[in-house]
């Protein structure tokens, strides 16, 4: 269910709201991160299939990259968030086409 939804979910923010990237970003992070992501958690914890020694590599990366993101974001402004979005958007795209 994650898997493209933040991208769609952004662009639809910015084009049906006509929010700024910074402010999409940051409601996509709330509403995924929250719900999609909370839902596959619990599912994950329900069947029992949770990669525990993965944790605190995954918490760290998290935090470190949602600091350093809003320093950014409040340093650059929304050029480089827009920036910075289309080439993370561009490399997974590419990603996922050539698997």
């Amino acid at each position: 269910l994650t898997s493209g939804t933040g991208l769609f979910v952004t662009l639809w923010l910015i084009g049906w709201f006509g929010l700024d990237y910074r402010r999409a970003v940051t409601y996509v992070l709330i509403l995924v991160g929250m719900f999609w992501n909370g839902a596959g958690a619990i599912t994950l914890g329900l069947l029992g299939d949770i990669r525990w020694a993965w944790l605190p590599a995954l918490l760290l990366g998290s935090l470190l990259g949602g600091y350093l993101g809003a320093h950014l974001a409040i340093r650059q402004g929304n050029r480089w968030i827009k920036r910075g979005f289309e080439v993370v958007t561009l490399a997974v795209g590419i990603k996922l086409m050539l698997g």
